[in-house]
């Protein structure tokens, strides 16, 4: 072996020597290169033909093409072998010569475009910022603040228009800030000092905000109504002195939106749309959550919301129906929002009306006639595809259907809502209509989420009142979430089948998304179904079991129920999880389903490691130490029912082991799978260890006794990483055994008595023995042979 070895060394030697003469060579010919053609670019045009018709004999000029011939147009390369370790050779001039341009590029981006548009954002940042500080310490009159804001605002605007014509992307974005600045001044005047009065303050908004809009279209850029309206809805929040003038807030927005909407009639920038549409109802929805009175602002919320939402309506409809546009995704995304938001809103400020609820019937179906109007106009005068008025008829149905059920509550609404997805997405797939499927997708997500809704308002009721009389799996709630399980398995079922492909025009990746999101919502509600239906049945157990001490002034439970709730919730999830993985594997064979099946296994096993065995502790200790034992009589089922979940732990193991036989499992996966089964394993056999020496009365020994534990667990796992040729559990059981000593001298020494340090010492000192034997009699087999890795 030596021999071989000094053989080796001195091949290498050898390589790396050839190597750098080779690199040398080759930057020779480069530079060579170089010269000649330089040299050759000198010489005239006339020269050069003569010498080329009468060569002398020792002429070595030669023409462009001939030079080429002779000397590759590419620099000469060279194999580099990896032993040298060096770096390659620099690039060619086309590559150092694009590398500036991108360069330039950068740097006209960032110098002609990101800054102006940052320095007049902090500009009118500033000017706000400067204004505010002088109200708060009366620095100025406020005449004099007002006049000096107009003055920026006004200087502004004069350089914007002086500047356009050499310089008109800079010139766009010094207008926008000065009608900004206008905006903040005029609302200023008119809110907080009363210079201007009323009228002639939203005269003068009216008048900059047309001015704006006209703006924005002679220099044809967004840029323009995105400072210079959108800008303008941070002027209430900058300027605010707390007084809460929420009409003066709502009526400065509606004229904003306005400005947007005429906008709208010629362009159609859709960044613009959004963020006006986005900021309008978060401000509004914020007001209403935080600060809205019913008896004071019943009649403002309303109108408002209703201006807003014409406002958005018209807004997506003007540019699309002007001009006879086809709509797409996001333009239904945004009207469907719109009027969800709407109808949410609205039915949220009835609700909480003192005769409102009795009008909730009657709202909606106002909807449905609103609708319904668009769709006629639509239809009557041919202003836009099929397809837009489907959407908008589509919307009529749905409020026309909700109307009648709005009055009630609960899981009536959650089934209409879920069996009319169905039933859309069945016309959307059989015959074809895109906007139905897009609608029912909207249903579903509502369906959804009021199935959550139905099971909150459910469980709230079960554990504020003891009922005794309802049976889990035998009751209403349960009935409904089957028929909203029926119904989504339909969806699913139409979503997988060949036959009915999506009439949706969607690329590949956005179909796998919303099969995934139809997937998602059925297992999640099947899952949530059992899981409400286990708690509830615990639930009323503790109810039930409550005792009243009126003599000593406290009532108490039997707390044993909830953790017995809690553990059977863990293995009901970690059984839950394995039948998933085996149906997987049987029938559906399907690699997208392996990974978040496999990642769901893993969190519910941690979960059982971590609050599961808390839990069980518990139950150990309520057994052996019964604090309400006069009460409540105990089992051995509070220490037997561990091993029952230790079954379920080793069900989804092995049902997760299945994936490993199959060739679309990842690697990584594949080599971290036994080591997070050994960490289950000792996590598992050290809390039985510290469970058996509680039961015998050695508690105060579980500290020897773990540290040896983990001891001969890693001297284990070291003999099988060597037994399978498995580099990772050799690694793994290094790791034990260093966490294993870590533990030992900072911690278990400090309270161990002078035997226990002998004994746990000299068990790890063995076993350390042990293991470097190990090593030395395999190195052949551990360092020579190739590994699984």
């Amino acid at each position: 072996m030596t021999e071989d070895n000094v053989q080796l060394n001195n091949l290498i030697d050898r390589l790396n020597t050839i190597s750098r003469k080779q690199e040398d060579f080759a930057k020779e010919i480069n530079g060579l290169r170089d010269e000649i053609r330089k040299i050759t670019i000198k010489v005239k045009p006339a020269e050069s033909q003569q010498q080329v018709n009468d060569p002398s004999p020792g002429s070595v000029i030669k023409t462009e093409d001939e030079i080429e011939q002779i000397i590759p147009a590419k620099p000469f390369q060279y194999y580099q072998p990896t032993l040298s370790n060096r770096r390659p050779a620099i690039g060619s001039k086309e590559e150092a010569k694009n590398s500036t341009l991108s360069n330039r590029n950068l740097e006209k981006l960032i110098g002609e475009n990101l800054i102006s548009k940052i320095g007049i954002v902090i500009l009118i940042l500033g000017v706000a910022i400067g204004t505010k500080y002088a109200i708060e310490h009366e620095l100025i009159s406020p005449l004099t603040r007002i006049i000096m804001g107009y003055l920026v605002g006004l200087g502004l605007f004069g350089f914007a228009v002086k500047l356009k014509k050499n310089y008109d992307n800079f010139s766009a974005v010094l207008l926008s800030g000065a009608m900004a600045i206008l905006y903040f001044i005029t609302f200023a005047a008119y809110n907080f000092f009363g210079i201007i009065p009323q009228i002639p303050a939203f005269i003068l908004m009216v008048i900059f905000t047309v001015f704006t809009v006209l703006a924005s279209l002679n220099y044809n850029k967004p840029v323009i109504a995105h400072i210079g309206l959108v800008g303008a809805y941070a002027v209430p929040f900058l300027l605010s002195d707390g007084s809460g003038k929420v009409v003066v807030l709502f009526t400065y927005m509606a004229i904003i939106n306005i400005g947007i909407l005429a906008l709208a009639f010629r362009k159609y920038w859709k960044s613009l749309n959004y963020v006006a549409f986005a900021l309008t109802w978060i401000i509004f929805v914020s007001w209403y959550n935080t600060s809205y009175l019913v008896n004071s602002h019943f009649v403002i919320a309303s109108l408002f919301l209703f201006v807003f939402f014409i406002s958005f309506y018209s807004t997506f409809l003007a540019y699309k129906l002007t001009q006879k546009e086809k709509f797409d995704l996001t333009d239904v995304v945004l009207i469907l929002a719109n009027s969800f938001i709407f109808y949410g809103s609205g039915y949220a400020i009835l609700h909480n009306y003192q005769t409102g609820s009795q009008l909730l019937g009657l709202f909606t179906l106002f909807n449905a006639l609103l609708h319904f109007g668009v769709s006629v106009i639509i239809y009557k005068h041919k202003l836009a595809d099929r397809n837009l008025f489907f959407m908008v008829s589509g919307l009529v149905l749905v409020f026309i259907a909700i109307a009648i059920p709005v009055q009630l509550n609960g899981n009536w609404v959650t089934l209409l809502w879920a069996g009319e997805a169905a039933l859309l997405f069945w016309i959307g797939r059989t015959k074809k209509v895109h906007v139905y499927e897009a609608l029912s997708y909207v249903l579903m997500a509502l369906s959804f989420f009021s199935m959550f809704h139905d099971w909150i308002v459910s469980n709230n009721y079960l554990t504020g009142h003891p009922i005794s009389t309802e049976l889990p799996f035998i009751n209403v709630q349960f009935l409904s979430s089957v028929m909203f399980i029926a119904a989504f398995g339909f969806i699913l079922f139409l979503n997988t089948n060949s036959k009915y492909p999506s009439a949706l025009i969607l690329k590949k990746e956005m179909i796998e998304s919303v099969s995934a999101f139809i997937t998602f919502v059925l297992l999640l509600t099947i899952y949530l179904t059992f899981f409400n239906e286990i708690a509830s049945g615990f639930d009323q157990d503790y109810l039930n079991s409550v005792l009243s001490k009126s003599h000593e002034g406290y009532i108490i439970h039997n707390n044993s129920i909830i953790i017995f709730k809690t553990c059977w919730l863990i293995n009901y999830s970690l059984l839950f999880s394995s039948i998933l993985c085996y149906i997987n594997f049987k029938w559906i064979k399907s690699n997208s389903f392996e990974k978040p099946t496999i990642v769901l296994s893993f969190i519910f096993i941690f979960i059982f490691l971590t609050v599961g065995l808390f839990y069980l502790s518990y139950l150990r200790e309520s057994y052996l130490q019964p604090l309400t034992h006069s009460y409540y009589s105990t089992s051995l089922y509070s220490l037997s029912i561990r091993y029952s979940s230790y079954i379920f732990v080793a069900i989804t193991f092995i049902a997760n082991s299945l994936y490993l036989k199959g060739n679309s499992v990842n690697s990584h996966f594949k080599n971290s799978f036994p080591l997070l089964l050994h960490t289950a394993v000792l996590w598992i056999l050290s809390s039985e260890l510290i469970n058996w020496l509680d039961i015998t009365g050695s508690s105060d020994s579980y500290k020897l006794g773990i540290t040896i534990l983990w001891g001969v667990y890693s001297l284990a796992m070291i003999v099988l990483g060597i037994w399978r040729k498995n580099k990772n559990l050799r690694i793994g059981a290094f790791v034990l055994f260093g966490v294993t000593l870590t533990k030992l001298f900072l911690y278990d020494l400090s309270s161990l008595n002078t035997i226990s340090k002998t004994i746990v010492m000299v068990s790890l000192g063995i076993l350390l023995l042990i293991i470097s034997f190990l090593y030395n009699k395999y190195k052949q087999t551990i360092f020579d042979e190739r590994e699984d890795q």
